[in-house]
């Protein structure tokens, strides 16, 4: 297999850029909110829902999610023609790790966007999008696992920290070892893991809130963790 690696290279900087658009941040401005300075920082779906309400969360996590599902899905199908010479890049074939590298690259994106200063949110709906647009089986079962927890501990942090880190595993079980993808898509939910080690460290000591919707006439609520993206 010949890999065009300037094709790669070229799409893997796009997909980062791409999935650096910070809809949070833009959806929320357009409500009069800067959603980096209430509730965690976080330009997220759960801190929008929180600070602004369920239409805006709602928004969010379709914008967040579509562009990694974008990312993966498009470049499973123009792969083969600009990047791998003909090979085929599904979950089971051997370039389907360079697909894991637009998944990485969209998490990435989407965690140090280009638009923030290298902040922005916290990976799990651009990673799940990424995972729908390539290995949509994976992606449901890890929606499944997701809302299970996240429904048991009334914490969306519990659920995208386990999904997150069991992504490579999860695959592997569905669809055979194939290494050098698990491998790179298990890289992936590790950087989303470690995007949410002030949450994990609230679960360990309880301190961790249950998730709520903003309702209409609240005011946003404080913010008690500190600004910026990473929190």
């Amino acid at each position: 297999m010949n890999i065009n690696v300037v094709a790669l290279v070229a799409y893997l900087a796009a997909t980062y850029l791409v999935c650096g658009i910070p809809f949070g941040k833009i959806i929320a401005r357009a409500k009069g909110v800067d959603i980096q300075s209430v509730g965690s920082g976080n330009i997220g779906t759960t801190n929008v829902a929180r600070e602004i309400g369920k239409g805006a969360a709602a928004a969010t996590l379709l914008l967040d999610a579509g562009k990694g599902a974008l990312a993966t899905s498009l470049a499973g199908a123009i792969f083969p023609l600009w990047v791998t010479g003909g090979a085929p890049v599904d979950p089971q074939a051997p370039a389907a790790g360079l697909v894991g590298l637009v998944m990485l690259a969209a998490v990435c994106g989407h965690i140090f966007s280009p638009f923030l200063g290298f902040h922005g949110g916290k990976g799990i709906a651009v990673g799940v999008g990424s995972l729908l647009g390539f290995a949509w089986p994976v992606g449901l079962i890890e929606l499944g696992i997701f809302f299970v927890i996240a429904f048991a501990t009334k914490r969306v942090s519990a659920g995208s920290v386990t999904v997150a880190g069991i992504v490579g595993i999860v695959l592997a079980l569905f669809y055979g070892p194939n290494l050098g993808q698990d491998l790179i898509v298990e890289a992936a939910g590790l950087v989303v893991v470690w995007a949410h080690r002030s949450n994990i460290k609230k679960l360990i000591h309880g301190q961790e809130k249950a998730f709520s919707f903003h309702k209409a006439g609240d005011a946003p609520a404080p913010d008690d963790s500190g600004v910026g993206g990473t929190k």
